[in-house]
């Protein structure tokens, strides 16, 4: 019996927990989703704008493959003022999210039974990413004591001839922790590609975010619209990468994709040159919620030993309530109609966690940490 590549793919356990919630809710239960890492702020309007006009104006036939020419310039303009190192629009592409953009890295850098390390916790899709290209996760347990950074000599252990990529994500989903400079600058005198995942710059409260680009020019970059800009739903991401592989991945992108969305590359132009005020009041508006969730969640008892400094996620110790996080979301979910991600979606060593989002209102987030205070003091724990 052949074996699919899908077999060895896992569910997406917070889709899994979203989904019976909209279940429940199509029932009459009022749910109060702290699951989901998506904004709830709408689209900025200059953004908007742009599309709009873009489809006004026809502009809604295909793209170059790599991305219309005005965001990638503005792409390396942002890299360029914001980290200070240089970069070129032939360095980029345009895709549709960042979810294609990791599958075309990895698909010109691993083949059958290569390895790429990630850490564990981790982004949940990672590995799914790596088994569909038939290659082989390898994970490093990072540790709340330690900060959840990669510590170089365990890192370095898990080594072989077969590594071809490291995937990093700093700020983290789902610790919201940032890598340190010097776990950076390790990182780069290692011969291996750095796959850095910069989702969530911009969105750090705390300290400074790093771009991998800083300590190596040989790493890919995946980036995108949807935290910062609270772009989910409109799909655009980019790659930036050393410019050898680039045509390799554009070949990949024109047979699977074959380019973003024309009138959405527009909104991100509109989002780079005209939506940075509007970024910057989502960030302050994240961070009061972030500084409230910590103190009630500290309050309610659980283990937060780490303060996360970007993204919108605390990831917290629930190990005195449960040791199995998916069980205890549903009963969460069931009995105080409240989503969160459990922790073993993010790999083994995220057993015992919870994930809480603060990409909620305040008062839903004050409403749902107010139910699972019941919650808890009606189980007696």
């Amino acid at each position: 019996m052949s074996v699919n590549k899908t077999d060895a793919i896992s569910p997406f356990l917070v889709m899994e927990i979203l989904e019976k919630a909209q279940q429940m809710e199509k029932k009459g239960a009022n749910i109060i989703h702290l699951e989901v890492g998506e904004p709830d702020f709408n689209i900025p309007k200059p953004v908007s704008e742009a599309i709009v006009n873009a489809l006004n104006q026809g502009d809604t036939h295909y793209t170059n493959s790599l991305g219309i020419i005005e965001l990638r310039r503005e792409i390396t303009k942002q890299y360029n003022d914001k980290y200070g190192i240089f970069i070129r629009p032939d360095q980029i592409i345009v895709t549709s999210g960042t979810s294609p953009a990791l599958l075309l890295i990895l698909g010109v850098l691993i083949k059958e039974n290569d390895e790429v390390i990630i850490s564990d916790p981790h982004y949940a899709c990672y590995p799914n990413f790596i088994k569909f290209l038939k290659g082989k996760p390898i994970t490093v347990k990072i540790y709340e004591k330690n900060g959840f950074q990669y510590k170089s000599k365990t890192l370095k252990e898990k080594i072989t001839d077969k590594t071809k990529a490291i995937i990093i994500n700093s700020p983290a989903n789902p610790t919201g922790a940032l890598l340190e400079k010097e776990t950076m600058q390790e990182l780069a005198k290692l011969e291996i590609p750095i796959i850095s995942d910069e989702i969530y710059h911009g969105l750090v409260y705390e300290e400074k975010e790093r771009s991998m680009l800083e300590f190596t020019k040989k790493a890919f970059i995946l980036n995108g619209f949807s935290k910062l800009y609270a772009m989910t739903g409109l799909r655009l991401g980019y790659i930036i990468a050393p410019e050898e592989y680039i045509r390799p991945m554009q070949k990949l992108n024109q047979n699977l994709f074959i380019c973003a969305n024309s009138a959405i590359q527009k909104g991100g132009v509109a989002a780079l040159t005209k939506a940075k005020q509007n970024a910057e009041e989502m960030k302050a508006t994240y961070n009061k919620r972030r500084i409230y969730m910590i103190n009630r969640l500290k309050q309610l008892g659980f283990g937060i030993n780490v303060e996360p400094k970007g993204a919108f996620y605390i990831f917290v110790n629930a190990k005195h309530i449960s040791n199995d996080s998916y069980a205890l979301a549903l009963d969460i979910l069931n009995k105080a109609k409240v989503g969160v991600a459990p922790g073993i979606d993010f790999g083994k060593n995220g057993e015992g966690y919870l994930r809480f989002s603060y990409a909620n209102s305040i008062e839903n987030i004050a409403e749902g940490l107010d139910r699972i205070d019941k919650y808890i003091k009606k189980s007696g724990v």
